[in-house]
């Protein structure tokens, strides 16, 4: 996909029909609202579960509690992964209660029945006690769907889903020149909110809010409307492909120097910024250039695999319903929001940030400043609001949630009002409409 040639805010192959339906408050604030999304969208999609480097050993577990859900993903003896349901079949008890273990059997705290690493029943007490004779062999943990991609594993409720690889069409094939499969996850970062996980998710469906909530981004991230691509998939997913190294087109910013940090990324790349005063748009070229000839002397071996568009600029790829990953050429963040398990106005933001592992290098500079390169470096849970940061840009987009939740409460309140760049929110409604009332 060539993003320089295109002008257009919608690409022409992937650019979807709405309705035009009322996106109404009620999804956001109503308890009924949330029981259809638990019974008919969370089941219909994959969930990244977590990242390999937590399940390298067999006997390795990492668990993920999903609203009122809760599944653990088991390394194999055989080097496979397999997903169960964190509850034990005998009185339903949870099994794993911590973030991650490592084990050579997986045992239930309350009666100590033990099962083997593949969800099979080994052991229990008093075996001879059940009618038709021991359980053992006989019954196994309740298995999920998993499989996985570049560093994540993923599972799913659902046999009729897609295969993963299918369900996330087009990014393995659009991301593959970034050469995920080794990136580490050096942030870790999770904070409970109040305010329903979709507004987090309309926020990063659209970048009309950029110049209002993230203005400084303005300086080293091009977000005027003819240079920014918008894609909407057969999928549901949809993509927003944003220049970097430049500063924006849009009407009411004007500069003839090159603004910081940019002027720091030309210098980084052996560029004296000064060369382009007047002409700021030109230096994306000369970091692509300079990028091409540097970097694999200075570690960063997947440029190569990598396109001019992933040297410098920000794919937004949004997958419905609740997962962001934002790429650029040394980072890549992952953005969700997950339901509260009870209420339908509060949710869970998760923050990670993965970065190529490169030698010699022993820190990276992330959201929340400069941190080790190594694996979950930061890894914390907060409540927003706190003071504790899950990163500068991630804070703000969060600043608007518990306002707009109160907002979305008033009787004043009679639906969205979108303006044409912000389609995508449309859709995912739409999309979410679908599913939590099918037929209407």
């Amino acid at each position: 996909m060539n993003v320089q040639s295109t002008v257009s805010r919608y690409s022409p192959e992937f650019d979807m029909p709405v309705r035009g339906d009322t996106i109404t408050a009620e999804r956001y604030i109503s308890k009924g609202w949330m029981d259809l999304e638990m019974k008919n969208v969370w089941p219909k999609v994959w969930h990244l579960g977590g990242v390999l480097a937590d399940l390298e050993e067999p006997g390795d577990i990492i668990r993920h509690n999903f609203a009122k859900e809760s599944v653990i993903m088991v390394r194999q003896e055989d080097g496979s992964i397999r997903a169960f349901y964190n509850s034990c079949p005998h009185r339903g008890n949870r099994l794993v209660l911590g973030e991650a273990t490592s084990v050579p059997r997986i045992v239930c705290s309350y009666h100590n029945w033990t099962f083997d690493l593949d969800g099979t029943l080994a052991k229990v007490q008093d075996p001879e006690d059940f009618a038709g004779g021991s359980p053992c062999g006989r019954v196994h943990l309740s298995e999920l769907r998993c499989d996985t991609w570049g560093p994540f594993v993923f599972w799913c409720m659902d046999d009729d889903v897609a295969p993963l690889h299918e369900w996330l069409a087009p990014f393995p094939e659009r991301l593959a020149g970034y050469g995920l499969d080794n990136w580490v996850r050096v942030l870790n970062l999770s904070v409970d909110c109040e305010f329903n996980w979709k507004i987090i998710r309309d926020n990063f469906n659209e970048s009309y809010h950029l110049p209002t909530i993230h203005p400084e981004l303005a300086t080293f991230i091009n977000d005027g409307l003819p240079d920014t691509l918008f894609e909407m998939y057969p999928s549901g997913h949809n993509s927003m492909w944003m220049k970097g190294h430049q500063a924006t087109t849009r009407a009411d910013y004007h500069t003839t120097e090159v603004p910081a940090p940019l002027d720091q990324i030309a210098r980084a790349w052996d560029i004296d910024p000064a060369q382009y005063h007047g002409r700021t748009g030109d230096l994306r070229a000369a970091v692509i250039e300079a990028k091409r000839r540097l970097g694999p002397s200075r570690g960063f071996i997947n440029y190569d695999s990598m396109t001019d568009q992933q040297l410098v600029d920000y794919f937004h790829c949004t997958l419905f319903p609740n997962l962001t990953l934002t790429m650029s050429p040394e980072q890549m963040q992952v953005l969700r929001t997950e339901p509260h398990p009870t209420d339908p106005e509060k949710c869970v933001f998760q923050h990670w940030c993965l970065y190529p592992p490169v030698a010699g290098m022993r820190e990276v500079v992330t959201p929340i400043g400069s941190v080790p390169l190594r694996h979950d470096a930061v890894a914390r849970h907060s409540v927003y609001g706190d003071g504790v940061s899950v990163g500068f840009v991630a804070d703000q987009d969060l600043s608007i949630g518990t306002s707009q939740q109160q907002g979305l409460n008033s009787r004043g309140f009679k639906g969205c009002i979108l303006p044409d760049q912000e389609k995508r929110v449309q859709r995912f409604h739409e999309l979410l409409n679908d599913m939590v009332r099918p037929g209407g």
